[in-house]
């Protein structure tokens, strides 16, 4: 597979290359974006998607705009703004704008300043490769220690594999190291509606790397839990705010209240960077409402060369039918069995535990 994201110098310039996720099962293509809007547009028709990847996406879009001579003002207020719910989006873009400015601050001229916005875009994604390893670890430590017995069935929802991270994932990462360690029984996977992130992305990473998986409908969850036939859930997160409150891809929540009744761990992973103490509850995260295209039209992708534009457009509702459409639900901290970070696991989830960890992300940040 591609690389989700990575940089390239061509002769006419420096590039950022994506692989564009709206075309994945069909068809690995990339983008090449020379230009901020170009990825922002990338950015808001989710061909490149994932909370930790956002931020890496952010950075390098910054550092972009500088090394092409462009107002990096105005491109970092572009790219935070594509996307409102992801946290990790807007710390990218603030991290490598700051570090533009500390250079022109300091005396460096243009390119010295965009040398070091680019540097700084490349430790975050080094940074986010090695908290994907450490989550993984992490919770996979967890998931032995809360199922004793090394056969796990775990249910997911949405992507959270190397297609939104700089490493080999969050969620899915856990499944991915339960795998290796010959202790993954079952990977379901929730189709995730109405874009079907699940079937089309973490099908085809579970595909790629030889793992038991199943796809469901994401209202066959229900059935699964009643039959006992889940172990644990496994997610990923777009922001968590300061009281542990977690918005991910919509479909999260009613998991959670599922496990909960079903007295099933419902783990959250996620690296420090999605925390967000500005948001003080769940009441405060801005939800993204998408159109309501997505769900009045069948929108999964075609292959190149078909003669059908991708994203589809076959109606399946009637015309002028009115759509809700949010990306992300709240799911809250009490009934987040734990959350795992490249710190470790944080069970129960609650404000002081969440203060904490960013306070760790911060003096680890320090040296």
């Amino acid at each position: 597979m591609s690389p989700a994201l990575r940089w390239d110098e061509l002769p006419e310039g420096p590039v950022l290359v994506l692989l564009d996720q709206t075309r994945l099962p069909v068809e690995e293509a990339e983008l090449v974006c020379t230009d901020v809007p170009a990825l922002v547009q990338a950015i808001r028709t989710l061909a490149v998607r994932g909370a930790p990847l956002l931020g890496i996406a952010g950075a390098y879009g910054v550092a972009l705009a500088a090394t092409r001579g462009y107002d990096v003002d105005e491109a970092a207020a572009l790219l935070e703004s594509a996307r409102p719910t992801a946290v990790n989006l807007g710390y990218g873009v603030r991290r490598a704008l700051g570090v533009h400015r500390a250079a022109i601050a300091g005396g460096a001229d243009q390119e010295q300043a965009a040398a070091a916005t680019l540097a700084e875009a490349r430790e975050l994604h080094l940074q986010d490769a090695l908290a994907s390893a450490r989550m993984a670890a992490s919770g996979l430590a967890l998931l032995d220690e809360l199922l004793p017995g090394g056969s796990h069935r775990i249910l997911t929802h949405c992507n959270t594999g190397a297609l939104v991270s700089g490493g080999e994932g969050t969620a899915f990462a856990v499944a991915l190291s339960a795998h290796r360690a010959g202790r993954l029984r079952r990977l379901w996977v929730d189709e995730t509606r109405p874009l079907l992130q699940g079937a089309r992305l973490t099908a085809y990473e579970a595909a790629r790397n030889g793992m038991a998986y199943t796809l469901l409908t994401d209202n066959a969850a229900g059935s699964l839990f009643a039959a006992g036939e889940v172990d644990a859930v496994l997610i990923g997160a777009d922001r968590i705010a300061a009281d542990g409150s977690v918005a991910n891809k919509v479909g999260s929540y009613p998991l959670a209240v599922q496990a909960k009744y079903h007295h099933v761990p419902f783990i959250v992973v996620a690296p420090t960077t999605t925390l967000d103490l500005e948001t003080p509850d769940g009441a405060a995260i801005e939800v993204e409402q998408r159109p309501g295209q997505e769900v009045t039209e069948l929108t999964a992708p075609q292959a190149a060369g078909a003669g059908v534009e991708l994203g589809g457009g076959m109606p399946i509702a009637p015309l002028g039918t009115q759509a809700y459409n949010p990306a992300f639900d709240v799911t809250p901290p009490e009934l987040v069995t734990a959350l795992v970070t490249e710190y470790g696991a944080l069970s129960p989830v609650t404000r002081d535990g969440i203060a904490e960890l960013c306070a760790q992300a911060r003096q680890q940040a320090r040296g």
